[in-house]
């Protein structure tokens, strides 16, 4: 995909919930690019109309897992707590860069207490909580007077490396391709759209609080009576999702998806022949449910690529991406164009 940079530099912007600022920035530069007009909302997301009065959204979160400081250990240390649900043996020893209220980047270790094996015969059965773990900051700091006295506060924000990576095979591999990876796919939507010269009644809605449940809540055009969620689809043990094909939920935590809706993505999909995967999710929630627990009065779908390891060191492939975009293309062009 000849615009994979876009999905290596947007995955570059931190953006952990609360944080999202940048990453909006660039989300809208790029819509502009493509001759669009996005707005900001009052939340801070992003929505976007590839044409007047839409009746679809297609939405995608901007906010990725990360962590807030806490507290000030004696020893010069920082307590943190967590943006979202992030598996933290997946990102223990890995860099992290604290956003200062001033403006200001620090940059530090996400470690276990007492994190030598030579001085601690147990840390590697020592199970990993935000009690048990600490940043370690890349300053010469011993006490906590001296951590304040760096500008660092209780609130500033942690954000994790992503270490992104994107292989000759087509594979991708990254910290917070949920959800960046979908982002990646409304930017492909608006860039087919754009290259198409044919307005349609669409938009594109990327939101910013959808780790801690409640991103998808009311910021829609009222025309919208559809919600085409776009977020990771779960690859794992006893599930049909694959890096490879677009997943397409049936339900998940919040319950089912609108059974119609689905209906036609998988009839899309077989039709096309666009790789697909149909599944139920036991542990998960999206931007729909935070729509429909809001009151938004729609029919909502949630598809997207297939994402492995989530929440830890997240893989997808070019393939799922494009099979989410084509099938996303497939429905604008079905309900729309047909």
């Amino acid at each position: 995909m000849d615009t994979l940079h876009l999905l290596e530099q947007l995955i570059a912007i931190d953006s952990p919930t609360g944080f999202t600022s940048s990453a909006a920035d660039f989300i809208e530069e790029t819509l502009r690019s493509y001759g669009f007009s996005p707005i900001r909302t009052v939340k801070g997301a992003v929505r976007c109309g590839l044409g007047p009065a839409p009746t679809l959204a297609l939405a995608a979160h901007t906010d990725t897992l990360g962590a807030i400081v806490s507290g000030f250990n004696t020893n010069g240390t920082l307590r943190f707590s967590l943006l979202g649900g992030p598996l933290l043996p997946s990102f223990e020893g890995g860099y992290v860069r604290l956003h200062t209220l001033d403006g200001k980047v620090v940059t530090g270790t996400l470690l276990l207490n007492d994190p030598s094996t030579h001085a601690n015969n147990k840390a590697a059965s020592l199970e990993r909580t935000p009690d048990g773990m600490h940043i370690r900051l890349d300053e010469s700091v011993k006490t906590a007077d001296e951590v304040r006295a760096l500008g660092i506060r209780i609130g500033d924000i942690v954000a994790f490396d992503p270490k992104y990576q994107a292989l000759p095979n087509g594979f991708v591999k990254s910290h917070f391709l949920d959800n960046k990876a979908g982002c990646y796919v409304l930017f492909e939507v608006a860039r087919q759209v754009a290259s198409g010269g044919v307005p349609v009644p669409v938009e594109l809605f990327f939101s910013t609080y959808e780790e801690v449940g409640h991103g998808g809540a009311p910021s829609y055009s009222e025309t919208v009576n559809e919600l085409l969620v776009i977020d990771m689809g779960v690859v794992g043990e006893k599930l049909e999702g694959s890096e490879q094909k677009c997943s397409i939920c049936a339900k998940d935590s919040g319950g089912p998806y609108d059974y119609g809706f689905r209906k036609r993505l998988v009839q899309l999909a077989e039709n096309q022949s666009i790789p697909f995967a149909l599944d139920v999710y036991p542990f998960y929630s999206s931007d729909g449910t935070a729509a429909w627990r809001a009151g938004v009065d729609a029919r909502v779908a949630l598809i997207g690529p297939g994402v492995h390891a989530s929440h830890g060191m997240e893989r997808t492939h070019v393939d799922g991406m494009k099979a989410t975009v084509d099938l996303c293309m497939a429905y604008i062009n079905d309900t729309f164009k047909g």
